[in-house]
């Protein structure tokens, strides 16, 4: 090989080298601005169910007992000095008994049904049984759920750790909360407490 043939191969080489080494950096870049960006769009949320109502005033309490044995504590609290179902509030749960996560869905689809009969279909219930996962954590005695509720939005859950779930579906949000807040939920002594009627 004339020395003339090895110096353009080498400066070929050099310079694949050398557009390699850019195109590495530019993907590099490319990536950073990506994440950067991704950050920059990702929702922020409250540390804290009462960072979401921060003036948040207790509307009413109660107990939710089966057959004698009380299972949880229910406080509801809004804004507003009159509760407003329209409005955001939040439901504030403590569990005096263990619960599984299947219990606990099952026992939320089952009522939905309940109140609804036909007119949601088994397909969406099945999609809302699969929403209603992560907002759905095993619970022993002493846990604390609450359900936050955002009109036109969905709502979220959180423990005392922090936020749990953010459910980004209005009519399952309406749907879970009618279960004790509807006129015709199981226990209307529960929900005349929480509404502060009784």
């Amino acid at each position: 090989m004339s020395s003339n043939s090895y110096s353009k191969n080498l400066k070929n080489h050099q310079t694949k080298r050398a557009g390699l080494a850019e195109l590495t950096r530019n993907a590099k870049q490319f990536i950073a601005v990506l994440f950067i960006s991704g950050l920059m769009i990702m929702p922020s949320y409250a540390a804290s169910w009462r960072d979401e109502l921060p003036n948040a005033t207790l509307v009413g309490s109660g107990h939710f007992r089966w057959f004698g044995l009380k299972i949880y504590s229910a406080n509801l609290w809004s804004e507003n000095a009159r509760f407003n179902a329209n409005a955001k509030f939040a439901l504030e749960l403590t569990y005096n008994r263990s619960i599984s996560r299947k219990q606990f869905i099952k026992t939320t689809i089952d009522e939905i049904k309940r109140l609804n009969g036909n007119q949601i279909s088994a397909e969406k219930l099945a999609t809302w049984e699969k929403e209603l996962i992560p907002a759905s954590p095993d619970v022993s005695s002493g846990d604390e759920l609450i359900g936050v509720y955002l009109p036109e939005q969905g709502y979220r859950v959180y423990n005392k750790q922090g936020l749990l779930a953010d459910i980004q579906n209005p009519e399952l949000a309406r749907a879970f909360f009618a279960i004790w807040l509807d006129p015709r939920t199981k226990d209307s002594a529960l929900r005349a407490q929480l509404l502060g009627s009784k």
